[in-house]
């Protein structure tokens, strides 16, 4: 039997008319992603005002996000331009742990993001002393650590499998169509994923949910309606974003083995991969006082700068 060295990504199976105008959507999602996101990490590093835990937890979240989309989105430009795309094992699988470490990550920091938040609103008074540099740090290691050891053991025993099938039903080294491929039983391995997905799917989800209930509960407390509708646009936006990317993935990594269907996963990892990243920096920050005020007097200055040289 001949080792398989590369794999071909299948990708989306659309009509010739649709390929142009979609490629045109994914770059223009892509260009506003990192736009977006390289816009947040200017802002919170070089504004003092920004130099708090909530904006410390978004920058990285920023990061994060544009690190994720170059994982996935160039593989699948590449895709519709070539009806299907080539791509070495060492390659396949390095996209495969890098999407699932980045993916982990982002679970993770979403819930420290909701604590975060909940601290600040049910507890501002203390919020300085329990969110402090350290703590927030620390946070973030725990982050990168956990992520790691998530990724680690099922990306190893991944990596070790002997591949019959060249031929992968999707637009990027997805777990999935990689177990597919595989020669020999991978019973043990789905297993192994579905817990530990299901572990750090609803363990964050948890602290995420419990964290807006409280916050809820204390918006509720405030007298002024113009106060509430402002606190409610804000949970509801940042729900929006929640049940796209938690639904996504329950859907696609949360059920038995045999319930996959490659062509649904495709698409509803498209909300995962390119919806959530494109909408993360506007819901999280870009809808914020706080940093539209500070966007508001950078382009006021520049303006005036403009005016004053002319």
């Amino acid at each position: 039997m001949t080792a398989i060295t590369e794999f071909f990504l299948l990708g989306f199976c659309i009509s010739p008319e649709f390929r142009i105008p979609v490629v045109i959507l994914l770059v223009l999602s892509y260009v506003f992603t990192v736009l977006g996101n390289f816009l947040i990490l200017a802002l919170v590093i070089l504004d003092q005002q920004l130099h708090s835990p909530m904006y410390y937890f978004l920058c990285h979240l920023a990061a994060l996000e544009v690190c994720f989309i170059n994982t996935v989105i160039p593989s699948m430009l590449s895709g519709f331009l070539q009806r299907g795309k080539y791509i070495s094992l060492t390659a396949c699988m390095s996209q495969f742990y890098t999407f699932f470490l980045i993916g982990a990550a982002d679970f993770f920091l979403l819930a420290v993001m909701s604590f975060d938040r909940y601290v600040a609103i049910c507890n501002p008074l203390r919020y300085t002393v329990i969110m402090n540099k350290s703590l927030c740090i620390q946070l973030m290691v725990g982050i990168v650590i956990g992520a790691f050891f998530y990724t680690l053991f099922p990306s190893i025993l991944v990596m070790q499998l002997p591949f019959c099938c060249s031929k992968l039903d999707h637009f990027f080294c997805d777990i999935g169509p990689l177990l597919k491929s595989s020669c020999t039983d991978t019973e043990s391995i789905h297993l192994l994923e579905f817990s530990t997905s299901t572990f750090l799917l609803f363990s964050t989800l948890t602290v995420t949910v419990i964290s807006y209930i409280h916050i809820i509960s204390e918006v509720l407390k405030i007298h002024s309606v113009e106060g509430r509708q402002k606190a409610f646009s804000t949970c509801s936006s940042h729900a929006v974003v929640v049940s796209l990317i938690y639904g996504s993935c329950i859907f696609m990594y949360v059920r038995p083995a045999h319930g996959q269907t490659f062509n649904i996963d495709k698409a509803v990892a498209v909300l995962n991969s390119v919806v959530v990243p494109l909408l993360n920096p506007f819901i999280y920050a870009l809808r914020n006082q706080k940093v539209k005020g500070i966007l508001k007097e950078i382009i006021y200055k520049a303006h005036k700068s403009y005016l004053q040289k002319s």
